[in-house]
């Protein structure tokens, strides 16, 4: 592996963390460099850090909110 994947990885906790997981991406990142890409989608995908996954759950956040000021009315 490059040590500039290594930095990479080592600087995201969710990249060390989904990388101990699933421990097939060593070898795949150790062969091919350039699937970095594939595997970082594959780490958002897997902890629902994507963009539309963030508005979600602030979406689903707000609605909580109102839902208890409601409440309280």
């Amino acid at each position: 592996m490059t040590l500039d994947l290594q930095f990479k990885i080592k600087e995201n906790e969710n990249y060390l963390r989904y990388l101990r997981e699933h421990a097939h991406w060593y070898k795949t990142l150790n062969r091919t460099p350039w699937e970095f890409k594939r595997f970082e989608e594959e780490v958002k995908e897997a902890y629902h850090l994507s963009k539309v996954d963030r508005l979600e759950r602030a979406f689903n956040t707000f609605e909580m909110l109102e839902k208890i000021l409601v409440s309280f009315k």
